[in-house]
């Protein structure tokens, strides 16, 4: 029989096994993460930032909160690609499950473009920005619907790259958002009487972005 220091060093030797698993892992996924979608898409958001300021008048705050909302879907076009993976099926095979693969990932790209939106929010005008904490809201809430849209399709497929697929669903997604009328979609302006309502539906599309997310995060269902 174990005693009871066995039982307890179990657990540590464990954690450290996982521990040097995810250092060994950290470099090869910092390489394989896409760049040039990413890229490519933050470029284009602070150039569509930094177009605000030149014309002689800057736009007011629906102008700068619907240019926002089109640089938010900008830059979440590029995280649609962040789960790209061209040796995915090579991948699969190691002792570390795909959750914490694609979680390496996130805690990866959230600090960038946590960094990307606060630039774009520096380089549009003070009068044309809208309540900061709203926006953000919905900024987030459209990168998380472009991860969970990626997850879903790995989770149910077994492509390698899934990012040109997503960001087709996302595009579409945005225009039939479009098509809502603002009393009962997520487009309202804040001089309107249904402001906060759009609000709490932004958070719902969040919560459950966040919930899909995590539900299609395991190991795809092909496999088995």
């Amino acid at each position: 029989m174990s005693g009871p220091s066995e039982r307890t060093g179990r657990p540590e030797r464990r954690t450290n096994v996982i521990r040097a698993q995810l250092q060994a892992l950290v470099p090869p996924v910092w390489r394989s993460l896409p760049r040039r979608a990413p890229a490519a898409a933050g470029g284009t958001g602070l150039l569509l930032a930094a177009s605000t300021r030149w014309p002689a008048e800057a736009p007011g705050e629906d102008g700068g909160l619907m240019l926002l909302r089109l640089i938010a879907l900008t830059g979440a076009v590029g995280l649609a690609f962040l789960l790209d993976d061209p040796a995915r099926h090579t991948t699969a095979t190691t002792p570390l499950g795909r959750p914490l693969r694609a979680g390496l990932r996130l805690a990866m790209a959230v600090p960038l473009a946590a960094l990307w939106w606060a630039a774009v929010l520096l380089v549009v005008p003070a009068s044309a920005r809208p309540p900061l904490g709203q926006v953000t809201l919905e900024a987030a809430a459209t990168a998380v619907a472009a991860v969970a849209l990626a997850s879903a399709a790995i989770r149910f497929s077994d492509r390698a790259e899934v990012g040109k697929g997503t960001a087709l669903w996302l595009g579409g997604a945005a225009v039939l958002t479009g098509l809502v009328p603002a009393r009962w979609g997520l487009l309202t302006l804040p001089g309107q009487p249904w402001w906060e309502e759009t609000q709490l539906r932004w958070a719902a599309v969040l919560a459950v972005t966040l919930a899909a997310t995590a539900l299609c995060t395991p190991e795809p269902l092909r496999r088995r």
